[in-house]
């Protein structure tokens, strides 16, 4: 039976979709008297789209139906768009807000919060050097993905919204080792040095972890409290996404035209089309080379996976993907450090993503970057993609931290919001698939899979 709610959601997306398809008919047709009934039944379409959103009230809903809005103002009326230039430059302000303190206490917890880096041992060190080169292999891959399709090539922001980053800073070698390293803390915040806050937060964690456990327990309390302080604040900030989103969606239409939307489609294929062969040349041989039992293994990982695609959290699937991989025969200490670990330093499907979408920023900004200036971004992406999963809208955080550090634009980032849920899903998927296939991988290299018997609870899991 079909609630009264779910009902008015279908009959608004219904009256949205003919008036859509009405429109494209009108569209290909000529005569004033057709231009103004297109413009007309395009206003229909998001009027529809606007009702549906009341009904639904989620913020996926409101940032999609802001971008078409957004487009729409900036196309039909661009002096009202420049205007609201003002309420994306907000939502910019309040979002860099959040990225020191957030860095610090998701990487002080996720470090220091293992007790000691010495009791980690030989599991935790094979684990990291996992993590990292698949996610290197994943940012390069992107990378080469994004320069080879192009898609923010030809989109160039109007001069105002990056005239005060209209290139990239060039530093000699020298300069770029010293800009990493932090002379003085409360500077590096203020002067929006990510490198050099994550720098100081993975130095301040090893030695929190160093001391002695009394000691310890005050400060990675206060850590833990920011970083779910931090969430809760990235959160509240999001309720305004949509304003957001839209007035920047707007401004940039006015002021370049409609050309954008077609390279935010084109962004979407590269990164779909870059996961899959990600999958298939990364993760697959990964799997023969640790003779994976590739059938068990796809049987276990197919629901947690699907569960990540479909709500595009990582989290969502968690609870399934750690008992999934234990019923298979991974041992149940293996599992519990190393997916919830890989759920801060083995995102690989988001470290393609980023690796994309900084390049985007680059491209749809006009900015040619050299290969050592892209070199640098991915490095300054290796780092800041670690402990922020849980965040809401990471993506948008890690974004906007790796341009301001690198003297990107930082007004392009929000032009992703529009399709960041179509985004999402893809590169969330491929993260819990990555950590599935590492606690796999772990196991085998540490000759204890299938070692243990998994419990009858968590063997009828695959049932």
């Amino acid at each position: 039976m079909v609630s009264p709610s779910h009902r008015r959601q279908n009959i608004a997306l219904i009256v949205a979709a003919i008036a859509a398809l009405a429109a494209l008919f009108c569209s290909r047709m000529s005569g004033p008297s057709s231009a103004l009934i297109f413009v007309a039944l395009r206003w229909i379409t998001l009027a529809a789209l606007v009702v549906y959103g009341c009904l639904r009230r989620t913020l996926t809903a409101w940032i999609f139906i802001a971008m078409l809005l957004g487009a729409e103002i900036g196309h039909d009326l661009p002096n009202l768009a420049t205007h609201l230039r003002v309420l994306a430059l907000i939502f910019l302000r309040l979002i860099k807000a959040i990225i020191a303190p957030l860095l610090f206490g998701t990487l002080v917890v996720g470090i220091a919060g293992h007790s000691n880096l010495r009791q980690v041992g030989r599991l935790g060190l094979r684990s990291i050097i996992f993590f990292e080169i698949v996610t290197t292999i994943a940012i390069f891959l992107g990378l080469g993905a994004i320069n080879l399709s192009k898609a923010g090539v030809g989109v160039h922001l109007p001069a105002t919204t990056s005239a005060d980053t209209s290139s990239v800073s060039k530093l000699s070698g020298e300069d770029t080792i010293l800009h990493i390293f932090p002379e003085n803390i409360a500077k590096s915040v203020a002067d929006g040095a990510v490198l050099q806050v994550v720098i100081f937060s993975l130095i301040f964690a090893i030695a929190l972890a160093m001391i002695s456990e009394p000691k310890r327990r005050p400060m990675l309390a206060f850590c833990e409290s920011l970083s779910e302080t931090m969430f809760k604040f990235t959160n509240l900030v999001m309720y305004m996404a949509p304003l957001g989103v839209g007035a920047a969606v707007a401004y940039t239409v006015g002021h370049t035209g409609i050309a954008v939307l077609g390279s935010l489609l084109k962004l979407l294929l590269t990164l779909y089309a870059t996961l899959i062969v990600f999958i298939l040349a990364v993760l697959l041989p990964i799997a023969l080379i640790f003779r994976v039992p590739l059938r068990a293994f796809i049987k276990a990982v197919a629901e947690p996976v699907t569960i990540a695609f479909g709500t595009a959290s990582s989290e969502a699937a968690l609870p399934r993907a750690m008992e999934a991989m234990e019923a298979i025969g991974v041992p149940r200490q293996i599992v519990a450090f190393v997916i919830p670990t890989g759920y801060s330093f083995n995102l690989t499907g988001s470290s393609l993503y980023l690796s994309v979408a900084a390049i985007f920023v680059a491209q749809v900004s006009g900015i040619h970057l050299s290969l050592g200036q892209q070199l640098m971004i991915m490095l300054t992406l290796m780092l800041t993609s670690k402990g922020v999963a849980g965040v809401s809208r990471a993506a948008l955080v890690i974004l906007l931290a790796t341009a301001s550090s690198t003297g990107l634009p930082t007004e392009p980032v929000f032009l992703l919001l529009g399709v960041d849920q179509l985004l999402d899903m893809g590169r969330t998927a491929v993260n819990v698939l990555g950590n599935c296939l590492a606690a796999v991988v772990m196991a085998k290299w540490e000759g204890e899979f299938n070692a243990e018997t998994p419990s009858q609870v968590v063997a009828d899991a695959l049932q």
